[in-house]
């Protein structure tokens, strides 16, 4: 870890791009190649060496801490002397980015330095400039428009009153320091709590001479740190002489030599918001090697039970959700100290740490296990808060705060199973913040958090990348009226939405002939299904299977009809299309079983077309046997499996787990589908899983019934595919294939997540949004 320097920090950003997503056959030079190798090297640096701004404020506190053997003197003299080698030109300490919302902040800082100065009888110059400072900025104090620093009431009020035990006289009005005193008492006449008595203990300069410094104690940390404040830390060693709180900062300036972060350790969560960062922008793919070492290193750390991460919420839950993602064994039980009560009781609690919570709602939502009722409930007091702090302040003008509200809205409304990869970079990419100032009792910035370097290379990767769905949109536009499917009048044209479903899921350009099959598939099952629901009759419907069942028959005397004949023609081809190009994936021709694939589909169609013809009544399980298969996601998922890397064996293909992976996914989909689809179908006298358990049911089974145990088995099975697809122990289907049926399911939960499904307005929007619509930096 390295700290700014105050007055170099605005300089010292690394620049990063990269050759992310590149086109194959884009125009690149030589320039622009050693441009990108050599970003990429300066970023990957950046995993390894955490940047974390100076705390003008904390290093302030730590000069004022006497020696333990002469009280005359300061224990840390390297601090006071960089405070007096680094007063800003204004006369101020704090920020070294001046920001016009800091100003409480740099008061803050401003009259902590000056007070230290004062404690030793040093920087009378100094000190003049800063009481101007103060004086003329005073007004800041009271502007709730401002980013207040936690405590600052009681702090800021605290130091004026410590000041008048230095004989410092302050260019304050007396009527303004009795305003600041009143409000100071408010704070510490508010409700008894564990909370309050947790943030009272962690403001403790603020209090001073009035503090129960035995109280103090009992947050005390291993490393010796009270919160791991070096401010609070240095404030109780100043009243209390104790061997752990000297210990630690001392090794904090053995560490960082003459000033200090205001919060150290802080390796960890920086560390896992570089990963969270890249993978949320769309560029993690560059960085596998070094995501994996934070991963590993973080698995330690959680096996050791480390206080870093145990100690805090947003830092345990954003570990426990990267690493379940990542397939790591990590209980939820490590997340039970953060039960509703016991958030309140704690210091995120009482200051409402909003950031914590959005961290602990989305890790709850990484439920594999059946038991895990405590994300549960997690899920379920974490969303009723989220959904009540955005309801109150949802009007707010400042934009600070309307920054935190995006964050909390776009939690609750786009949970992770309904989440496709590329609206979700984009948005983050367009809601990026390059200037992720953070707020303490001092504000302080780290490269790994914001970046705008972060932010170039994703914009570049999310075009580039753009660039090469446009193309192959247009490859299929191409192919659909080659195989002449627009000439089927009964059919629904839904080339796009197919392709979209592919490229926001499937992203990177060298999965070209994954995206292709996926959608060539999703057209033609589309096709199919209107064939068979409105489309053929049923001579039409029989020659067809018979056709893919004997796929050497002379076409033109086979084919019962022209609309056959289309759509033959069109699977037959396709069928070999991907047979042949599986060779230089697999090794092998997969044309049988991607047959097989399509004739199980075909059948399972035509039993439910004969199910209507004679108006026969299923059971819920007959219907359920036939349904997943016929909800036809077994040629869009099942050909695409063999063009994500891996070599796929016949034993895979042919295991249990391989098939439970695609069980789960379409019924997830069966499912979905005949709830939305339900009022609709009934009327054309059509039966579904919804109408299946009313009429098997007793009488008073109602839609609202079957409904809500509909949904409860959908999210049982998405919940166990999700394990399916993370667990790393006797799995044989590889993890780039189990992936393909857990982002299908993510598909179909996002067109189905609202009442009405998932509207042709917003497709058309997000279908923009992924293929056609480049970002602009200038928009940003």
């Amino acid at each position: 870890m390295s700290l700014f320097h105050p007055h170099s920090c605005s300089n010292s950003f690394i620049s990063v791009s990269t050759d992310c997503g590149a086109n194959p056959t884009a125009d690149t030079n030589s320039s622009n190649d050693l441009c990108f190798k050599d970003s990429k090297q300066r970023i990957k640096k950046m995993f390894n060496q955490i940047e974390l701004s100076v705390s003008s404020y904390d290093t302030a506190w730590v000069a004022m801490v006497p020696s333990p053997t002469s009280h005359r003197n300061p224990c840390f003299p390297a601090c006071l002397n960089w405070l007096l080698d680094n007063q800003l030109p204004n006369g101020s300490w704090g920020p070294c980015r001046p920001h016009p919302l800091l100003i409480k902040d740099t008061l803050s800082s401003t009259l902590a330095c000056v007070l230290a100065l004062r404690r030793w009888g040093v920087g009378e110059e100094h000190m003049t400039k800063g009481l101007r400072f103060i004086e003329s900025h005073f007004g800041s104090a009271s502007d709730e428009s401002q980013l207040t620093p936690i405590g600052f009431d009681i702090i800021f009020s605290g130091m004026v009153e410590y000041a008048k035990d230095l004989n410092l006289n302050l260019p304050l009005r007396s009527t303004d320091i009795d305003a600041l005193f009143h409000k100071r008492d408010l704070q510490l006449r508010r409700e008894n709590s564990k909370g309050r008595e947790a943030y009272l203990a962690y403001v403790s300069e603020g209090i001073g001479k009035h503090q129960d410094w035995e109280m103090v104690m009992k947050y005390q940390r291993k490393n010796g740190s009270l919160f791991n404040s070096p401010s609070a830390t240095a404030a109780t060693l100043s009243h209390l002489p104790n061997s752990g709180c000297l210990h630690y900062l001392t090794a904090l300036l053995d560490k960082f030599e003459n000033a200090v972060p205001t919060l150290h350790p802080f390796h960890v969560f920086p560390r896992l918001c570089m990963v969270e960062t890249v993978e949320s922008l769309g560029i993690g793919q560059h960085f596998r090697e070094e995501i994996t070492s934070v991963l590993d290193e973080t698995y330690r750390c959680w096996l050791q039970g480390e206080e870093e991460i145990f100690l805090d919420l947003p830092t345990c839950a954003l570990a426990f959700r990267i690493l379940r993602v990542n397939g790591y064994d990590v209980s939820s039980e490590a997340l039970a100290g953060f039960a509703e009560e016991h958030f309140f009781n704690s210091l995120g609690g009482y200051l409402k740490d909003l950031d914590a919570v959005i961290e602990l709602f989305r890790a709850s939502q990484m439920i594999i296990h059946p038991n895990e009722q405590l994300l549960e409930k997690h899920i379920s007091w974490t969303s009723h808060f989220l959904k009540q702090e955005l309801s109150n302040t949802s009007k707010c003008a400042y934009k600070h705060k309307q920054n935190i509200m995006q964050k909390v809205n776009d939690a609750l409304e786009f949970p992770h199973y309904a989440s496709l990869e590329r609206l979700v970079y984009r948005r983050n990419i367009v809601n990026y913040d390059v200037d992720d100032t953070r707020m303490l009792k001092s504000s302080y910035s780290s490269l790994s958090i914001g970046n705008k370097d972060f932010l170039r290379l994703a914009v570049e990767d999310f075009n580039a990348c753009q660039s090469v769905y446009h193309e192959e949109l247009k490859q299929l536009e191409r192919w659909v009226r080659e195989k002449r499917l627009d000439k089927l009048k009964f059919a629904r044209q839904k080339l796009a939405y197919c392709y979209f479903s592919a490229a926001a899921t499937l992203c990177s350009p060298q999965l070209s002939d994954a995206r292709l099959t996926w959608a060539k598939n999703g057209v033609l099952t589309t096709v199919v299904d209107d064939f068979f629901d409105v489309g053929g009759s049923e001579d039409e419907l029989l020659s067809l299977i018979q056709l893919v069942e004997k796929h050497d028959l002379d076409v033109s005397i086979a084919c019962c009809s022209e609309e056959v004949e289309i759509i033959y023609s069109a699977l037959d081809n396709t069928i070999s299309e991907i047979g042949e190009k599986a060779i230089a994936w697999q090794g092998r021709n997969i044309k049988t079983h991607v047959s097989e694939i399509w004739l199980d589909l075909l059948r399972s169609m035509l039993q439910e077309a004969q199910w209507s013809k004679e108006k026969a009544v299923p059971t819920v399980n007959e219907y359920m046997r036939n349904g997943y298969i016929s909800f036809a996601l077994g040629p869009i998922i099942l050909p695409a499996l063999y063009f994500v890397g891996p070599r796929l064996s016949e034993a895979v293909v042919k295991s249990g787990e391989y098939s439970l992976l695609f069980r789960h996914v379409s019924t997830c989909g069966r499912l979905l589908n005949d709830i939305h689809s339900f009022k609709r179908e009934s009327m054309e006298g059509k039966l579904n899983a919804v109408s299946l358990h009313i009429i098997h049911g007793t009488n008073s089974v109602t839609e609202d019934h079957v409904n809500q145990e509909l949904k409860h088995l959908i999210e049982e099975r998405r919940r166990e595919l999700h394990r399916l697809v993370l667990q790393k122990n006797d799995s044989i289907v590889p993890r780039q294939c189990k992936e393909l049926f857990w982002k299908m399911s993510k598909v179909l939960h996002l067109f189905y997540m609202k009442d009405d499904g998932f509207t042709s307005h917003e497709m058309a929007n997000a279908v923009k949004a992924v293929i056609h619509e480049p970002i602009l930096v200038d928009q940003l």
